[in-house]
């Protein structure tokens, strides 16, 4: 015991002394006054001694170590955790790993789609590639490009979504039949390892604040992206026309 807990422990002693040698009355109340002073000591002693004790590690529910629906990042006020049709509370955590991994990758291709329709008809008439040939709405250029690239193209696409499914999705031999497309453990969705400029924080709070971030934009972009394509086969105009029309 340090000097205060021995000095506590003097002051018992004494509590006892009195205590023995009380009127009856007295007595009762002094032993209520003890009891209450011993439990007081016995938990200072014992916040004492946890002081210097190592800390318990939480699991603290974060972005990396934890995926149920009361912890995803991407909910913002005023809609909150917006499933209006239940999905997330009929999925178990697989279930919803998979959708988070659609959703953040289907945001990701909006967005990249988003920049492609402004680009694309931009530069129509005046870029290098293919002679300048490829003109009108951005919904029609993939049918101008020449033959052979289109292919070269799909080629490149396949060629990321394999490397993509190889670092995130369990192969398909070590699976069950009823567990189709399942994810690995480790793996957090959307998490590919993709990060040239070392943009991904290493705090959870702030890489929570990123994937709600990107996860906004992705779903904006999926509105505008459908918006885009829906107008131009609507009246065959591209959208920049549209602006400046």
């Amino acid at each position: 015991l340090n000097p205060a807990d021995s000095r506590c422990a003097h002051n018992l002693e004494q509590q006892q002394h009195i205590i023995t040698h009380s009127p009856p009355t007295i007595k009762v109340l002094q032993l209520q006054l003890f009891s209450t002073m011993k439990l007081a000591i016995i938990s200072a002693i014992l916040g004492s001694a946890a002081a210097f004790a190592p800390a318990p590690v939480s699991k603290t529910s974060t972005s990396l170590n934890a995926f149920s629906a009361s912890d995803l990042p991407g909910a913002l006020p005023p809609m909150g955790f917006f499933d209006p049709l239940g999905f997330a509370e009929k999925a178990d955590e697989k279930t919803l790993k998979r959708y988070r991994e659609a959703e953040v990758t289907h945001g990701r291709v909006a967005m990249l789609a988003v920049i492609g329709f402004f680009v694309g008809e931009a530069v129509e008439g005046s870029s290098f590639l293919f002679d300048a040939q490829i003109s009108g709405p951005a919904i029609t250029h993939f049918t101008q490009v020449p033959d052979g690239w289109d292919a070269l193209i799909v080629t490149f696409i396949g060629a990321a979504e394999a490397q993509r499914a190889q670092i995130g999705w369990v192969d398909p031999k070590d699976v069950a039949y009823d567990q189709p497309g399942l994810l690995r453990e480790d793996y957090y969705p959307g998490d590919i390892g993709f990060d040239p400029l070392g943009l991904k924080p290493e705090d959870p709070e702030e890489l929570d604040v990123m994937i709600t971030k990107e996860l906004q934009n992705g779903r904006l972009a999926m509105l505008a992206a459908s918006g885009f394509l829906a107008q131009e086969a609507v009246d065959g105009k591209g959208i920049i026309e549209h602006f400046t029309s």
